[in-house]
């Protein structure tokens, strides 16, 4: 026994389907042309042969498709349209202007539409939102990040933090450094600090060696001696071989480019602290997402490895540039930290609620997208069904926002659209046949 795919039986079954579909709709139609012409003593003529899957490939003679088939001869009876109703009368003359080009309207008997499984909605007006997702990357706050640089030379002797990742706080001990100009300023401090207690005859030279005392404890803080370490300078009246400096800010130590014994010259990087308590994500959207976001605007942020993270936050800044090479959109978000949770170069998702107000919706099914236009076809009643051009906007939850074309209460085909479309195409060109001859 032959053992065939699951794959070709699968399409082989497809293919069944879809030529029992097209021949029971045809059987439909031929019976009302049948019906249409029974009564009539008018022979048939010919006016051309067409592809019987695609209506839009005639033929002056009878040919074959690529599968074999015959193209089904299509005569001038076929343009003749039953009697119609004082409504559809109407109908057709208020719907002049919204016939699409190489479309006609489709007439169906009811076992034709029973048969062919065709199904309608309801055009209805709501709110229609939908959620613009993204992927963001955690990066630190820029304004939150600071670089621990030495104002003057000389050698470390001992560091306090010596690890990256390690926390520090602002204030706390990083590193002792041995500096000969530091150690001279000690002394200056300390001299003009004696000379400024002794008593002087002249209010002028009083005045003066005050200054200079003020001046080298200026100059001190301005290389950031701390504040403890000069009041110690002031109590004993000693100089000491090294001074600690302080870390500036709380936060983590991201680099770190120091050792024991290192020499260390003025304005040389020693550490980066960056502060998580408050981090960024960078997240991009679609240039055609761009006119959905704006400033301000509220996102959720959650991550697949931990579903109880669950953060809100706001667009801070959006970039004025779009990547060349993606066509994106870079927006910035702020989020709290406290619990340290965001890890710079994580991955997270980000959620905007993007709502559009109320509008004309319809189910997804109802519109045949063909690239350059968006059609429906619409149930006049009486099994007569119109093609009608829409401008289509979002889709959010199955529907689509209806911006043009349709109104509140039109009655739209969800099923079997792609038989209206190839009867369609066909009785448009039955009609362009007929208006040739005349």
């Amino acid at each position: 026994m032959i053992k065939m795919p699951l794959k070709v039986i699968l399409a082989v079954l497809a293919m069944l389907i879809l030529v029992i579909g097209v021949f029971s709709w045809r059987l439909g139609y031929q019976q009302r042309v049948n019906k249409q012409s029974s009564g009539s003593s008018v022979s048939h003529k010919l006016l051309f042969y067409r592809n019987p899957m695609n209506p839009a490939i005639t033929s002056p003679a009878p040919a074959k498709d690529e599968m074999g088939m015959d193209y089904i001869p299509v005569y001038e009876d076929d343009a003749k349209a039953p009697v119609k109703s004082a409504q559809q009368e109407v109908d057709d003359f208020f719907s002049e202007e919204t016939k699409v080009s190489g479309l006609g309207v489709v007439t169906v008997t009811e076992q034709g539409i029973r048969l062919s499984g065709v199904q309608v909605a309801t055009a209805v007006q709501e709110k229609i939102q939908r959620v613009l997702r993204t992927v963001g990357f955690v990066v630190p706050d820029e304004t939150r990040i600071h670089r621990v640089q030495t104002k003057v030379g000389g050698w470390v002797e001992n560091l306090l933090i010596n690890y990256t990742g390690q926390l520090v706080r602002k204030g706390s001990p990083i590193l002792s450094i041995y500096s000969p100009e530091l150690l001279g300023s000690q002394e200056e401090f300390i001299k003009t600090r004696q000379s400024a207690l002794r008593p002087a005859p002249d209010a002028g030279d009083r005045t003066s060696v005050q200054r200079l005392h003020q001046s080298a404890q200026r100059r001190l803080e301005l290389f950031d001696v701390p504040p403890d370490f000069i009041r110690e300078l002031e109590r004993s009246g000693k100089p000491q071989r090294t001074v600690t400096l302080l870390s500036p800010a709380d936060g983590f130590v991201t680099a770190k480019d120091i050792f024991p014994g290192q020499e260390v010259k003025p304005g040389m990087e020693l550490y980066t602290v960056s502060d998580l308590s408050v981090v960024w994500v960078d997240a991009e959207v679609y240039e055609y997402e761009t006119l959905d976001v704006h400033v301000g605007q509220e996102g959720v942020l959650t991550t697949s490895f931990d579903p109880s993270l669950r953060l809100a936050g706001k667009i801070a800044y959006i970039y004025p540039y779009l990547s060349r090479e993606s066509r994106t959109l870079k927006l910035r978000f702020d989020f709290d930290n406290k619990d340290y949770r965001l890890k710079p170069g994580m991955f997270v998702d980000i959620n905007l609620m993007i709502n559009y107000g109320e509008s004309i919706v319809v189910p997804d099914s109802a519109i045949m997208d063909s690239g350059t236009r968006r059609v429906v076809f619409v149930d006049k009643g009486e099994g007569r069904f119109e093609p009608r051009e829409v401008k289509a906007g979002v889709r959010s939850d199955g529907k689509t926002q209806v911006l043009s074309g349709l109104n509140v209460q039109d009655r739209v085909v969800v099923k079997a659209n792609f038989l209206l479309d190839s009867e369609s195409r066909l009785s448009a060109l039955i009609d362009a046949a007929m208006a040739a001859k005349k």
